[in-house]
């Protein structure tokens, strides 16, 4: 690996220093209020995703604030169920050194450095993997402390998005879901890379997980898996009420390309819907999206299968709902799009996937 120097061991000794658990406790000390997710209606839960606006931290006491802040802000609104984004842990690259002008020079080295210049580059190269190798076991224990943390002292589910983490010599982008005692209730690892991923040397996952939190049957996969009905499905064949995608789309906003994600997804299933969105440029990508709350077109008083969206694609903001697990149960039951034909697809299904080249 080419961060493994006596240099780079050194620092990363600094930035534990700087990331211990102890000192997330203290920054969380002053800055927690007496204040707990209301009790619940009976199969009724108040839900809240947020869209995050990305920025870069030199200080992790700075990723703090920002963290519990945007939680305070959807306890005040009364929620019980919180959803962050996806990438939620490269704001603390900030932390490593020259990243900060990296992010502000990037786009005029993109532009006036030539194909030539690229290819006669023989430096070594630092890969994304190199990177979250050396400073993934600085930040896995303090982004546990905080979740868990924050989870605890406001009595609410929290997903605390998907961070980019190593585990073992692999890469993985993990969505963790808290409960409210502060208890880690599961995990997702990302199934289905984008392309720039793969080129980053991510290793996908290999399955999906559903919780049982006793309140609903909640599963958190991420991103570009929603692009794909297959995912769905199987959690709703699996028992899932409630299906959080946090997201990170590195390109302009389009509303139709938006479309194949969790809208269509969520009248397919049915299930809920929470998808939380980060916003914002870093390191050359721009990232837009929109979160939201949906559910089946026929628990919508409009029959838009929208229960809140947050209005720009752009900015930060919180979509924010209440859901209705008893009317979710009471459809699901009698279903007008219900399957007629569940043989045909245990026909056909093993051998259309056994073709698929890989």
């Amino acid at each position: 690996m080419a961060l493994d120097g006596w240099k780079e061991r050194l620092f990363r000794q600094h930035l534990y220093w700087q990331c211990r658990p102890a000192r997330v406790r203290k920054r969380l000390g002053a800055l927690l209020e007496e204040r707990k997710a209301p009790p619940m209606r009976e199969n009724c839960l108040n839900v809240a995703a947020l869209q995050v606006q990305i920025e870069l931290f030199a200080n992790p006491t700075g990723y703090i604030d920002m963290i519990h802040r945007r939680v305070r802000e959807t306890v005040v609104l009364g929620a019980h169920l919180v959803a962050f984004p996806e990438y939620n842990n490269l704001s603390l690259l900030g932390m490593l050194p020259g990243v900060a002008e990296m992010e502000e020079t990037i786009s005029a080295v993109k532009e006036e450095t030539t194909q030539e210049e690229a290819t006669q580059n023989k430096a070594p190269a630092i890969t994304v993997t190199d990177v979250i190798h050396y400073i993934g076991p600085v930040i896995a224990p303090f982004l546990d402390t905080l979740y868990s943390s924050l989870a605890a002292a406001y009595g609410i589910y929290l997903m605390a998005g998907s961070l980019l983490l190593p585990e073992g010599d692999k890469v993985v982008n993990r969505a963790f879901l808290y409960g409210p005692s502060g208890e880690l209730i599961g995990i997702q690892d990302k199934v289905h890379l984008m392309p720039i991923e793969m080129e980053w040397g991510i290793t996908p996952g290999s399955e999906f997980n559903l919780f049982d939190t006793g309140v609903a049957k909640i599963a958190a996969p991420v991103c570009m898996d929603a692009t794909y009905f297959e995912t769905f499905r199987i959690l709703e064949l699996k028992g899932a009420e409630i299906v959080i995608i946090p997201i990170a789309n590195p390109e302009p906003y389009n509303h139709y390309l938006a479309l194949r994600g969790i809208w269509p997804r969520v009248q397919e299933a049915p299930v809920y819907g929470i998808k939380s969105a980060i916003v914002g440029s870093l390191l050359g990508f721009e990232f837009t999206g929109r979160a939201g709350i949906f559910a089946p077109a026929e628990l919508t008083s409009d029959g838009s299968g929208v229960l809140d969206m947050v209005e720009s694609p752009e900015k930060e903001g919180i979509a924010f709902a209440t859901i209705d697990l008893g009317a979710l149960r009471e459809l699901r039951q009698d279903h007008p799009w219900r399957d007629s034909n569940p043989a045909l697809y245990r026909r056909y299904f093993p051998r259309v996937y056994q073709g698929i080249q890989e």
